[in-house]
């Protein structure tokens, strides 16, 4: 009866034990690695729910930002970073889904390296034109670009987000605009002020104010639904391509096998921030939408991306790094 008892206090000692780490994660500062420079949609998310989770977690949460090698380089150093739940990363589907297709090798897997714990917000895109081509709308466009060959698109770079939805317009809507890469969108819209080029696609955020002055002609959003951004804005599928629809997520993720109690309270404190009236705003006046998942979810997401992106770049003939 005496090995019992002090065997069923060991037992109850552990459990209590593992409950009040649970409870008390985090116990330290907690870090947030961004693959992309200052000032990026995914950027501002990071700072925004490090500012959130500090206040919830009455500890320090900072972000670094650790650029280069189309984010590689940042999404590696989490990769072999401690699973603890002490290092995480705030990415998208550029570095998480595109890469896998567009490198030839990389130093991590996107599935099998990574934990999933929560999406934070989706982007639309669009297709903008300037004053100059003369058309209105996505229709318009269309119909040019089907008796007029030539007509460019800029787009951030190859194998950029820009580039892989721009030739997904080109292959739903049986048109060739011709890809002409720049280093990053804001020279790619520099050139089409200028003329130089005929359109532009480019996330919502990075040109939402050039269509609101009217220096910029926005044809249609990339995403499913209408942007609350640009609400008079259609979709590319409201007008005639109705599989058409793609939002780029931004998401929070650890290296794999995280433990999962933490990986489970970190997914329910982003979930309730999201709820908050201030932090809707904050998403919503940056041009992105807020997005909720479960770690399984965005699991599912983030191989269904793999796969999808995976058929875009093969279709489009862009040859891997």
């Amino acid at each position: 009866m005496k090995v019992l008892k002090i065997g069923f206090v060991a037992a109850a000692l552990f459990f209590v034990a593992s409950v009040s780490v649970a409870q008390q994660y985090p116990q330290r500062d907690v870090r947030i690695v961004v693959p992309q420079t200052t000032g990026g949609a995914t950027d501002l998310l990071a700072r925004l729910f490090a500012e959130k989770l500090s206040q919830r977690w009455s500890r320090s949460v900072f972000v670094e930002n650790k650029a280069g090698a189309g984010g590689i380089i940042g999404v590696q150093s989490v990769a072999t970073a401690p699973n603890d739940g002490y290092t995480l990363l705030m990415s998208s589907d550029g570095p998480q889904a595109i890469n896998a297709s567009l490198y030839k090798s990389l130093p991590y897997d996107p599935i099998k390296d990574f934990t999933p714990i929560a999406t934070i917000g989706s982007v639309a895109f669009l297709i903008a034109t300037n004053n100059q081509l003369g058309v209105s709308d996505f229709p318009a466009l269309v119909k040019l670009a089907q008796s007029k060959p030539g007509l460019t698109f800029g787009s951030a770079g190859t194998g950029s987000l820009n580039h892989l939805i721009g030739e997904m317009i080109n292959q739903a809507a049986d048109i060739k605009l011709e890809h002409v890469p720049y280093k990053g969108a804001a020279p790619a819209l520099t050139d089409l002020l200028g003329n130089h080029v005929s359109t532009v696609v480019a996330s919502v955020p990075s040109i939402a104010q050039q269509v609101d002055n009217g220096s910029l002609k926005a044809l249609a959003v990339t995403s499913a639904a209408r942007s609350q951004r640009l609400p008079n804005l259609p979709t590319i599928s409201e007008l005639g391509y109705p599989q058409f629809g793609v939002s780029p997520w931004v998401g929070l993720l650890g290296p794999s096998n995280m433990p999962v109690d933490v990986v489970a309270q970190i997914s329910a404190d982003i979930t309730v921030t999201l709820k908050d009236p201030a932090v809707i705003a904050k998403i919503l006046a940056i041009g992105m939408e807020p997005l909720a998942t479960t770690p399984e979810q965005f699991k599912t997401l983030l191989v269904q991306d793999i796969e999808k992106w995976s058929r875009v770049v093969k279709k489009a003939n862009i040859a891997p790094q």
